[in-house]
């Protein structure tokens, strides 16, 4: 195999191990943070201890056992009632089935993830959660199963960082926004003044560090796919130079020919600290 096809084969792996453990209630590796520790033993660094505070949302405890991410995105995305959303590797989905409570009936929210036993564990979450809006699918970020131009927010907790294409990820959520579309995720970036090779000595790529982009390697990204009013905002920084953080950014509206255009210059990406 490739390295890029072995990198990816990792990352399936160790999320597969997470849902089989959830399901076996059985312990498991803290992906997003320091290799072999517990969740638990993490604090509230990463992991379902984010979701401090929503037991009266009625969700599976597997769904808050089972997230592996450095945010809440649904804390930040402002979702509102009739939205369709897109949760890219939406795991056991927790944020697939927080962003259904919000959108409400009249909206519709997909969990994309390539785990078949995390897609099992959030089919299961689902029926036990009630949530008739909610649709999960199989596949890669890189390769969204959806058409274009019918989602109008796309998040994300911890997962973009781990692909081994983020261009290409940033071009499919720009293809699959409607206008004026909006990202609201969470996500670890790395101090721009850290090299590929001093990112990898904080940690690994399956546990989160490794793949991670710069602040302005992030925002270069998102800019050439097309985004606007890009924040970058660090929200923690739980190993040196490396952040949790909340990226935000919306896709321009149409213009009357079809083409997209934006009606203000693009403001410089934030970053600092958040909530």
């Amino acid at each position: 195999m490739t390295q890029i096809t072995e990198l990816r084969e990792e990352v399936r792996r160790r999320y597969a191990e997470a849902a089989v453990a959830v399901m076996s209630n059985a312990s498991f590796a803290c992906d997003c943070t320091h290799p072999g520790r517990t969740c638990a033993e993490e604090g509230h660094v990463f992991g379902a201890e984010l979701y401090d505070g929503l037991l009266d949302e009625g969700l599976p405890a597997e769904a808050m056992i089972a997230s592996l991410g450095c945010g809440n995105p649904t804390a930040v995305a402002d979702l509102h009632q009739g939205e369709t959303v897109l949760d890219l590797g939406s795991g056991g989905g927790i944020d697939v089935l927080l962003s259904a409570k919000r959108v409400g009936p009249t909206g519709k929210v997909y969990g994309l993830d390539m785990t078949e036993e995390m897609l099992a564990l959030a089919i299961e979450n689902r029926a036990e959660a009630g949530a008739p809006n909610v649709e999960f699918l199989k596949g890669y970020i890189e390769d969204i199963p959806l058409p274009a131009g019918i989602v109008d927010v796309i998040i994300s907790n911890c997962v973009i960082n781990l692909s081994t294409d983020k261009p290409r990820v940033f071009a499919e959520m720009a293809r699959v926004l409607r206008p004026s579309g909006r990202i609201g995720i969470s996500d670890v970036v790395a101090d721009d003044d850290l090299s590929p090779e001093q990112r990898a000595e904080r940690g690994s790529y399956v546990g989160c560090i490794a793949g991670a982009r710069s602040f302005a390697e992030y925002e270069r990204g998102l800019r050439a796919a097309g985004f606007e009013g890009i924040s970058i905002a660090s929200t923690d920084e739980p190993t040196e130079g490396i952040h949790s953080a909340i990226v935000k950014a919306t896709k321009p509206q149409a213009s009357g020919d079809g083409r997209t255009s934006s009606t203000a210059r693009n403001p410089a990406p934030v970053r600092g600290s958040c909530c």
